[in-house]
């Protein structure tokens, strides 16, 4: 028998398998057709035929008889067609349910994408079930997005009340998404915080190679003619610096400190000569850095900032590498989902 795409071509052919919904409704259907969909209905083809005839009857139960017949169709047809997503999307959950008890995993994810594409607060409980119950973990995750985007909706859904009466077990879990979902969105808020920081320290250590290049006299105050550079902030900075009283007092000055913590950083990154270097200090920091072990946090630091100082030359180049493209695209992808 000649396989055909269309469910309902094929049902006038002589079937042998009779599928019964919940409501007692009948539809007739091809069993080697369904064997070769699915290995739960072959199993069960092959139990319902022992010691019986030709014709067998197999109970689908649980769901609606449209839900059924829309099921058949797409064991039939071994594929969504793009005329069909509504389809899928008017029994979503069903399919999804039917796709995962008879193992058809291609209809499987289909309807999980349909699901995930429709879903909304109001159902955002009863999904999630769904989604644990069926292991779709693309649909779990959505749903705990979701509650977490908008949990004020999704404390009014009737699938919340259900659960906070009679299923504590999905509310304990609901809540835990939510608290790792406010987790991870502390932790990407002080990562965003820190990387910041590291690109304000690398244009810091760009605005110290301007002021004193290696190839010229200082700069010292005179006014930056590059555009964007943040050379005179630091100039005043050195000016309060080299002219402070309270920076050999008890306690010191805060704004000296920081200069000299940027002249140490700038010590630590520094891959010029001693003698080629005019920086301030940059010699002293370095030999001190070869007598004294530095610590691991401040290590840490130098590594973030030099590369914040690396990924900095590269934004300012007219031609980007591709790999700096796609890395930052998938970096900014990331950010955007946790939003």
């Amino acid at each position: 028998m000649t396989l055909c795409a269309d469910f309902d071509a094929l049902r006038a052919s002589a079937a042998d398998v009779r599928i019964v919904t919940s409501d007692g409704q009948s539809i007739a259907a091809h069993s080697c057709v369904l064997a070769s969909a699915s290995p739960v209905l072959e199993r069960m083809i092959d139990r319902a035929r022992r010691g019986w005839g030709a014709d067998c009857t197999i109970r689908v139960l649980g769901v609606s008889f449209d839900a059924v017949r829309a099921f058949l169709h797409f064991l039939y047809s071994a594929k969504v067609a793009p005329e069909e997503e509504e389809l899928v999307g008017a029994h979503g959950a069903q399919l999804l349910a039917l796709a995962h008890a008879y193992r058809v995993g291609w209809l499987k994810r289909a309807a999980e994408a349909a699901v995930s594409a429709r879903l909304t607060p109001e159902r955002a409980v009863d999904m999630l079930k769904l989604a644990r119950l069926c292991d779709a973990r693309r649909l779990y995750l959505r749903c705990a997005r979701l509650a977490a985007k908008d949990f004020s909706a999704v404390e009014r859904s009737d699938g919340w009340r259900f659960a906070r009466r009679h299923d504590a077990a999905l509310q304990l879990e609901l809540l835990q998404l939510l608290e790792d979902a406010d987790q991870r969105k502390e932790r990407w808020a002080r990562e965003r915080a820190a990387q910041e920081a590291c690109r304000q320290l690398g244009e810091a250590m760009a605005s110290l190679d301007h002021i004193f290049p290696s190839d010229g006299p200082a700069r010292g105050d005179a006014p930056c003619d590059k555009a964007g550079c943040t050379c005179r902030g630091l100039q005043l900075l050195m000016r309060h610096f080299a002219t402070c009283a309270r920076k050999a007092a008890p306690g010191g000055c805060a704004r000296c400190k920081r200069m000299l913590q940027l002249f140490r950083l700038h010590a630590s990154v520094c891959d010029r000569p001693d003698k080629a270097c005019r920086v301030p200090l940059c010699s002293h920091f370095k030999a001190k850095a070869q007598t004294e072990k530095e610590d691991k946090t401040w290590r840490l630091l130098v590594k973030k900032v030099t590369r914040a100082k690396v990924m900095s030359s590269l934004a300012d180049r007219k031609v980007v590498p591709e790999v700096v493209v796609m890395s930052w695209t998938m970096y900014n992808g990331r950010v955007a989902k946790l939003r």
